[in-house]
């Protein structure tokens, strides 16, 4: 614990007042009063010394202050103890697909069939959790991409934002493609070694403006690394108007984001259920590790509000004594007494 002055040639300015008073000529004094009074001379040698006393007291109060706000002015600071920080310096951000398909029901969630995005939030979550150190991005998408949390060391705030996410939003359809784009374009000015994107989708590209191979020729260009999940049972149940019937997804395209994550140097990962995605994402936390580097960070806290406010006090005690106040004061308490 230390405390050190960020501006010490503030201190410089102490003799400033004995260089005011060398330098400058004395103020004239006043004219000689046109009445005087016979008993003045033995008033004055009366009261000469309480009157030099005073004098002397504001002499040090005025010189207290002056201290006080040079001390002030030179802003110390106290540091605390060092506090280390984990550091990765990864760029991370998170595709969710949003389309109208993320509300089938064919997942299992504690025991209860649920849809596909309410199964990713309650695993992206505990994933987004685990990155300390780690800048963190969301992107939702349907018809179109959305940044919706740019990079942020908060991730509680990214997992706020992907938990009041809704079907929908973005459009019913999926624009793979321009989710890749985006992604690009939030990170090539991130450092190279550490862009990374997954991207989770239960769909084919049916929407936007760039093909997502040709998203992905950019990607790697960029060294953008993309690890492409795909979400949802290979088959669910579906009542119908002659009753429950078995329905294959076939809306899947895993060969495109197979071939997404190859050019990219990511992976393409099939959850088929809960238990799937966490093991993805166990996975995902091996190939991308939490860095291990450690940042010293020393909290500051500011002084200068303690002699500033003393010499504010001060001030106001030169005054009251330069208008008789204090004088006065003991006198009315007495006479009360």
């Amino acid at each position: 614990m230390d405390i050190e002055f960020v501006w010490p040639w503030a201190f410089a300015a102490l003799p400033l007042p004995l260089l005011v008073a060398w330098l400058l000529p004395r103020a004239p004094e006043h004219a000689s009063a046109a009445l005087r009074m016979p008993f003045y001379a033995a008033l004055q040698a009366a009261v000469g010394d309480s009157h030099s006393g005073r004098s002397r007291l504001r002499l040090l109060l005025a010189v207290l202050s002056w201290l006080l706000l040079v001390l002030a002015a030179s802003r110390p600071q106290f540091l605390g103890e060092p506090v280390q920080l984990p550091v990765s310096g990864r760029d991370l951000l998170l595709a969710v697909d949003i389309s109208g398909s993320m509300e089938v029901e064919d997942m299992v969630l504690g025991r209860q069939i649920t849809t596909r995005l309410r199964a990713v939030k309650a695993v992206a979550g505990e994933f987004i959790e685990r990155r300390a150190g780690d800048r963190l991005g969301l992107i939702l998408f349907g018809d179109q991409a959305y940044l919706q949390t740019p990079l942020t060391f908060d991730s509680n705030t990214v997992r706020t934002q992907l938990d009041e996410s809704a079907v929908g939003l973005a459009g019913k359809r999926t624009a793979i493609g321009d989710a890749i784009g985006l992604a690009v374009k939030r990170l090539r000015d991130q450092p190279q070694e550490n862009r990374v994107l997954i991207l989770l989708t239960d769909g084919a590209n049916n929407s936007g403006s760039v093909e997502p191979l040709k998203a992905a020729d950019i990607a790697a260009s960029e060294g953008v690394r993309v690890y492409t999940v795909g979400v949802g049972a290979d088959e669910r149940i579906e009542q119908g108007i002659f009753g429950a019937q078995r329905v294959v997804n076939t809306e899947l395209d895993e060969r495109s984001l197979t071939a997404i994550a190859e050019k990219t140097g990511g992976r393409y990962f099939r959850a088929r259920d809960i238990e799937g995605l966490q093991k993805i994402y166990q996975l995902l936390d091996e190939l991308e590790p939490v860095s291990v580097d450690q940042e010293t960070f020393r909290p500051v806290h500011e002084l200068y509000s303690w002699p500033l406010s003393a010499a504010l006090l001060v001030s106001v005690l030169i005054a009251l004594s330069s208008s008789g106040l204090l004088r006065r004061l003991p006198v009315t308490g007495a006479r009360h007494a």
